[in-house]
């Protein structure tokens, strides 16, 4: 069974950077899609960025330019980076992972705040 730890969120202000972590108990290489999606309240959840085993990137409108996505895979790891955050970036983040199987797993969530 894979598990997917997230870490990394937190409270910032506006236009401050945070970086989230997303452990996998697995080799990641084992992943064609790895990815980042979020849920703010009373909202449906979003895809924010994915990226694949290839390296290639996808980003959601809302971030794109300000967010960037990355795996390590020496070190079992996904990272998203997030800059210029602003308030509507509040949500809790989930990251998400798909096997070469097709079976999708995911992440308890951490919560980003962005406030003043």
């Amino acid at each position: 069974q894979v598990q997917l730890v997230e870490s990394g969120g937190g409270l910032v202000q506006p236009g401050g950077s945070l970086t989230l972590s997303c452990a996998a108990s697995v080799s990641i290489k084992s992943f064609v899609l790895t990815g980042w999606y979020r849920q703010a309240p009373g909202k449906q959840r979003e895809l924010v960025a994915t990226i694949n085993r290839e390296s290639n990137t996808n980003y959601g409108d809302s971030v794109k330019g300000r967010f960037a996505i990355s795996r390590d895979n020496a070190k079992n790891t996904m990272y998203l980076q997030m800059s210029a955050l602003k308030p509507e970036d509040t949500a809790v983040y989930y990251c998400n992972a798909i096997s070469v199987y097709g079976h999708s797993d995911w992440g308890q969530g951490t919560q980003v705040t962005v406030s003043s």
